[in-house]
């Protein structure tokens, strides 16, 4: 792993040049048709989901999404459920669990939007909904953070049996800004903040709280891999598999902006996106072989020792 501090590796997990839920589910499964709606209120973009297919195995796959621009991040309410979003999660889980599909969920996001309207909507009730129905899940759940892990926003999709992490990838009560603004009442600490805050990979992987984390090394630029999530991207928009909503590569007018070498992007995910989907199908090969009871044991067992 790099020698980064903590601020910078948040600084990583805010990037509006890295990889979304979107396009890990492009660059790591061969189809994947999106289903919309909580069936109660409406559709809401900051949550996509649907089934897909990994080597012949069906799944269901949730993510939390980002945009990049200002139009793509006003319709994705920049990565910010509302509670429609988290019921549209569990009723997609629930139809998981009846078919007997195992859940991949996808966490990217800041926290869970905190707005009048969603509270009217009732998000805690939302948020705390999920945490009980996962928890007795009778199918097989993983969480991978691949970017932002914001306060119950982010817990709303990580009950899991097993929970892992990219190397820049953060996961916290609230953000460092939040944390400094709290304890010593100064939000400009934010980087001493996160610094003692224990919320990279690296700290959680050393307390137990994630069981793999993912490196980021990249190749060189006369290495650069060509294009795989990219054109997998592609391939199933043609095929209707993902929706076609501005989430692609057009890009409104803006300064250019100067990019540090190998750091992760959309253009070089392809190693990631790899070894990500390595570690999914081994994933689905152990608990294939075990039991729902014991599946749900396991998660119960997993989050009682916190």
């Amino acid at each position: 792993m790099e020698e980064l501090t903590a601020w910078e590796r948040v600084k990583r997990a805010r990037s509006s040049e890295r990889p979304t839920s979107i396009d890990y589910i492009s660059g790591i499964f061969d189809r994947f048709m999106e289903l919309h709606g909580d069936r109660v209120c409406r559709d809401d973009g900051a949550i996509v989901g649907g089934i897909a297919r990994i080597e012949g195995i069906m799944v269901t796959v949730i993510g939390e999404q980002k945009g990049r621009t200002l139009k793509q991040n006003q319709k994705r309410n920049f990565g910010m459920p509302y509670p429609d979003g988290y019921r549209k999660a569990l009723r997609l889980m629930k139809q998981a669990e009846k078919f007997g599909r195992p859940i991949i969920c996808f966490v990217d996001t800041p926290g869970a939007f905190c707005g009048i309207e969603a509270e009217e909507r009732g998000q805690g009730e939302a948020i705390a909904r999920n945490l009980y129905e996962m928890s007795a899940l009778k199918v097989p759940v993983l969480s991978i953070f691949i970017g932002e892990g914001g306060s119950g926003g982010a817990l709303a999709l990580a009950v899991a049996n097993e929970v892992w992490m990219l190397e820049n990838a953060t996961y916290s009560i609230l953000s460092p800004e939040g944390f400094a603004s709290i304890l010593w009442k100064d939000g400009k600490r934010a980087n001493e903040a996160a610094g003692v805050m224990k919320i990279t990979a690296e700290d959680l992987k050393e307390l137990h709280i994630v069981e793999r984390v993912f490196g980021e090394s990249l190749p060189q630029k006369e290495e650069e891999p060509d294009g795989f999530a990219a054109d997998g991207w592609g391939t199933m928009l043609e095929n209707g598999a993902l929706t076609a909503d501005g989430d692609d590569t057009k890009q409104e007018d803006t300064e250019d902006e100067e990019e540090e070498p190998n750091v992760l992007n959309r253009d070089n995910m392809e190693l990631v996106a790899g070894q990500l989907r390595e570690g999914i199908l081994e994933f689905l090969r152990v608990y294939h072989r075990k039991t729902p009871t014991q599946i749900v044991q396991e998660r119960y067992e997993r989050f009682r020792r916190f």
